[in-house]
């Protein structure tokens, strides 16, 4: 069905399906978070069993293993169902540029669904798949989003492992994720918020800023800023939602601009458009003709450009992101649009260059300046297409941006894609949210880290992950007898031990007396020592119980542990 949208490049047929489904039944379902879950996955980003294409046939390769992030979510219980189409290399906001033909949006045939995770986006509003991976360079997870009333994740960079995907500007790239709620959105960035010790552009999670009773002050551009594009329909849905927001009880603050869009400016300027060259360097030399027309024509030219020329662009870039940060740094989020109009395939065939560019006002600047970003459905227009507004604060800011979108989206009756349905929050996010400043931090370095049967049992408790270290160089970890699920016994050894990666959790107080009736002998909680220094409360072990335990500390952690066993 939809084969007249174009949604998909690739799917996987019925054996391969059968291959993951079959996988499964070696778990019980509440032993893995997203048992039996179909997901689509942007064409850049590798699963093993189906080419990656990049939109490009002539460049099609069919990769061994699957991309980082895609692994997590199978061994997580996910399902892939296949490749969806986008804009050739991830170049474009508009989903128009694929030989696999123009992707039309979920709401309208004659518009365009936004890209360049155009497939990705529509996959999820029509109901084919529950979840979606894209990219998200210049405002690819976020455009796409909004033209089709989802929630559009743009992760702080680095946060989710960029392993595997088809670069586009290396440096900047971050894999999206398009969900038809907030609450759905964040279970599965906490499955994919995983350091990635291969991915050279990974950071490790630092303790983020928690604004959830506290984030009343919300940046909003001055009407000088403002910019529609003669779009008067989606300026007064705009003005609504800001309207709305003040009726919540968010303290608006009108903030100057300039500084974001100089910056979004830069992105197709100097080194950045270099690097969308570097990424394709010898295959562009060597089949400039196997390109989209207008993708050769935006990636071609940057060949010509100089050192000095990148130099000075990252000088100027420095000096936009210390106004930008001072800005920011007098609100606890800004709320801009996502995208200042919506055009129809025809306008974008006929104007290319132009009408990406005007897409990308409120979403270019947005890596470039390192910041976390979440886009929201906010309303319709008359003619039935769909607007939405993005908001945005400081890298690590992704589990507060959530908060913040679930309270502003959870009164509006929101319609989930375009299915039928409504969203129903889950009513415990509501007392959890009002008790974020009662928390317990809990670091865990076995079954209940991210991705491993047992994380769901910290999510179900509205846990949060606050960051991947390790312990200090003084504990000894071994496999517990019993399982599946398999335990890891963590114990203190001062003299023999070595650093251990854990991840630290975040748990609302009034849900940890539940956690803890969960755990099983001999197991407890006590206290470890991190790398810094930090003391937290963690698992640990009786003694007794590792006497004929397995050691396993030189693997350094479980994770490592587990992969080793094929």
């Amino acid at each position: 069905t939809y084969s007249d949208k174009h949604i998909w490049i690739s799917t996987l047929d019925e054996q391969q399906l059968l291959g993951y489904v079959q996988s499964l039944k070696k778990h019980a379902p509440d032993e893995l978070p997203l048992y039996g879950i179909p997901f689509a996955i942007k064409d850049n980003i590798d699963l093993a069993g189906l080419a990656t294409t990049a939109a490009c046939p002539d460049y099609s390769y069919m990769p061994i293993e699957s991309a980082f992030a895609v692994q997590t979510l199978i061994d997580a219980g996910a399902i892939p169902i296949g490749k969806t189409n986008l804009d050739q290399f991830a170049t474009g906001l508009v989903g128009t540029r694929s030989p696999y033909g123009a992707v039309s949006n979920a709401f309208d045939a004659e518009t365009i669904a936004g890209g360049s995770s155009s497939g990705s986006a529509v996959a999820v509003a029509l109901g084919q798949v529950s979840f979606s991976l894209g990219t998200d360079t210049a405002g690819s997870g976020r455009i796409p989003a909004a033209f089709n009333n989802l929630i559009g994740l743009k992760p702080t960079r680095g946060r989710i492992s960029t392993r595997g995907v088809v670069p586009a500007c290396r440096s900047l790239d971050c894999v999206s994720l398009f969900t038809l709620n907030p609450d759905d959105a964040l279970y599965v960035f906490n499955i994919l918020d995983r350091f990635d010790h291969e991915d050279s552009y990974a950071r490790k999670t630092v303790k983020p800023i928690h604004r959830s009773k506290d984030a009343r002050r919300v940046g909003v551009p001055d009407k000088a800023s403002l910019e529609f594009f003669g779009n008067k329909a989606f300026a007064g849905l705009f003005d609504q939602f800001v309207h709305r927001l003040g009726e919540q009880g968010y303290e608006l603050q009108p903030i100057d601009f300039t500084p974001f869009i100089k910056a979004a400016q830069l992105l197709y300027q100097g080194p950045w458009l270099a690097e969308r060259y570097a990424a394709i360097d010898n295959f562009i030399k060597e089949r400039p003709e196997s390109l989209f027309p207008v993708t050769l024509q935006i990636i071609e030219p940057a060949n010509e450009i100089s050192a000095v020329d990148c130099f000075k662009k990252m000088y100027e870039l420095q000096a936009l992101k210390r106004e930008a940060d001072s800005v920011l740094a007098q609100v606890d989020i800004i709320l801009t649009p996502t995208a200042g109009t919506h055009y129809k395939l025809a306008e974008t065939l006929s104007e290319p260059v132009q009408t990406n560019t005007n897409l990308g006002y409120y979403t270019n600047f947005m890596n470039l300046l390192d910041y976390a970003a979440i886009a929201l459905p906010a309303g319709f227009d008359k003619d039935g297409h769909a607007f939405g507004v993005t908001l945005f604060a400081q890298a690590f800011t992704d589990d507060a941006l959530f908060v913040q979108a679930r309270k502003i989206l959870a009164d509006t009756g929101l319609k989930m894609g375009a299915t039928k349905h409504e969203w129903e929050p889950e009513l415990i996010s509501d007392n959890v949210e009002q008790q974020q400043h009662d928390y317990i931090d809990i670091a865990v370095c076995g079954a209940h880290l991210s991705g491993m049967p047992l994380n769901h049992q910290l999510m179900d408790k509205q846990a949060t992950l606050i960051k991947q270290t390790t312990t200090a160089a003084s504990y000894r970890l071994y496999v517990l007898a019993g399982g599946p699920p398999y335990r890891p016994g963590l114990i203190l050894d001062g003299d023999n031990g070595k650093a251990i990666d854990v991840e630290v959790w975040r748990m609302p107080l009034a849900r940890f007396g539940e956690f803890m009736l969960g755990i099983p002998h001999p197991l407890g909680i006590g206290t470890v020592f991190l790398d810094d220094g930090e003391q937290v409360n963690s698992f640990i072990c009786e003694a007794y119980a590792v006497e004929d335990a397995e050691e396993i500390t030189h693997f350094g952690g479980w994770r490592r542990y587990i992969e080793s066993l094929g």
